[in-house]
């Protein structure tokens, strides 16, 4: 099908698309490659769509933090649209020269073939000295000739070129959350970028704490549906109701799925007393109790590189603080100073980071959300007097967190990169809450 649109489009395309590409070089140390990305454009019916295509393509670059966007404002007047279009006046020297100084290039054109809207995608490294060896991707992508097909291509050319630099796409991953813009708490989801908000439960009880399966089958919850807190299991695949087994207990908690999603960590107060972590199979059953104190233990999350140990939240000095401890309960160590109340504790993808909301100290009254280095204890504040900043969870690109924020009298969703820059809106409607970033994509 490739071919075929290949030599209906541009007969000229398939020699540079299937030549030899050349790998990504590296710039000075710590330095971001640049990159200039032209204002695509498009043939007949396409070009309605290219506003959408072109905010959405550069939009993930930037968001990205991989790579240094190059002002469209320095852009040569002449730009190329295909490899042909580099001879006088186009020529690589114009981009990687001031007052470019591109490192690389994204270009191409979208085309319309029925009721497809088809994109020929390239990069080049610009520094080099001829054509031949410059291209690194050469590419045809199709969607439907709409907005939403010209999302898809963006993004799929966005993540074939982040991938170029050892970003990951979030495209086709979901942020599952607990929203009340219906009158009641409900679980809902929507893409990484806040569209395609859509009510996933309907139990107009209280539903909230969202946990995903690493393998994004599954989505726990807990609900007041019954009328006292149970932990509810959907499939993701077919939207119904999976068994879960309940233990008798006034505080049921889902809390996190083990690496392998064949484990569900939960908190419950099954037996009397406090609330406990204990972890059961994802039907309920295999209760297993982790660890034992005479003090509330809540939110376990498991390191979802190793499997083998996880942090939680504890009352057993004083005031809640973030604990760590190994995947059968031993080798307790509080990771936080035991300053004000530390909650929310979420592990980054590699396993190295944990992000949380802390009191401490900061805009007094108000949770911030904090990032700690694990080995070394390193602490960095990402909010500072935006409000009550909660339940960060961090994305599988190990680069944005996505957290609730209180300003003013609602509480909505916000994502933003792990060092606190770009923070971005995603919510708008009542009340969202204790987001949940899904560890998988479509691609």
């Amino acid at each position: 099908m490739k071919q075929l649109l290949t030599i209906a489009l541009l007969p000229a395309f398939a020699g540079a698309l299937f030549s030899q590409q050349t790998s990504i070089t590296v710039t000075k140390s710590g330095e971001k490659p640049s990159i200039a990305v032209i204002d695509f454009r498009g043939t007949g019916g396409a070009q309605a769509f290219m506003a959408v295509f072109n905010q959405s393509l550069f939009s993930q670059l930037q968001d990205s933090s991989r790579l240094k966007m190059v002002p469209k404002t320095v852009y040569p007047l002449a730009v190329p649209q295909q490899p042909s279009d580099f001879k006088p006046p186009i020529k690589l020297s114009d981009w990687s020269s001031p007052p470019v100084n591109a490192n690389y290039l994204a270009y191409g054109y979208t085309a319309a073939q029925g009721a497809n809207l088809v994109l020929f995608g390239w990069l080049y490294n610009v520094q080099l000295p001829t054509t031949e060896g410059a291209q690194v991707i050469g590419k045809i992508y199709t969607g439907t000739l709409d907005e939403a097909g010209a999302h898809k291509v963006a993004d799929e050319f966005a993540a074939d070129i982040l991938k170029q630099f050892g970003g990951i796409s979030l495209m086709g991953t979901k942020i599952y959350f607990a929203s009340d813009r219906t009158g009641n708490k409900e679980i809902w989801s929507m893409d990484y970028d806040g569209a395609n908000q859509k009510q996933l439960t309907s139990y107009r009880s209280i539903t909230t704490f969202p946990c995903v399966s690493a393998d994004g089958s599954k989505v726990a919850f807990t609900t007041w549906a019954r009328g006292t807190p149970s932990i509810f299991v959907h499939s993701l695949e077919t939207g119904r109701k999976l068994p879960y087994y309940n233990q008798s207990a006034s505080v049921n908690a889902a809390s996190d799925f083990s690496p392998d999603s064949r484990h569900l960590l939960i908190y419950s107060s099954a037996g009397g007393g406090y609330s406990q972590i204990f972890s059961t199979n994802p039907d309920g059953s295999n209760l297993r109790r982790i660890g034992n104190s005479r003090a509330i233990d809540v939110e376990p999350k498991v390191n979802p590189k190793t499997g083998s140990d996880l942090v939680f939240v504890s009352d057993r000095g004083g005031l809640p603080q973030v604990y760590r401890m190994s995947i059968e309960g031993s080798d307790v160590v509080r990771l936080t100073n035991g300053e004000g109340e530390a909650v929310n504790p979420s592990w980054s993808p590699d396993g190295t980071h944990i992000a949380f909301a802390w009191t401490r100290g900061f805009d007094p009254g108000n949770y911030n959300i904090f990032v700690m280095d694990i080995a070394s204890r390193e602490l960095v504040q990402l909010t500072h007097g935006e409000g009550r900043n909660e339940n960060p969870g961090w994305a599988p690109d190990g680069t944005h967190l996505v957290y609730s924020s209180k300003r003013g009298r609602v509480t909505e969703l916000w994502t933003m990169l792990a060092d606190g820059t770009g923070k971005r809106q995603l919510t708008t409607q009542g009340n969202n809450e204790k987001p949940a970033w899904s560890k998988t994509s479509s691609r």
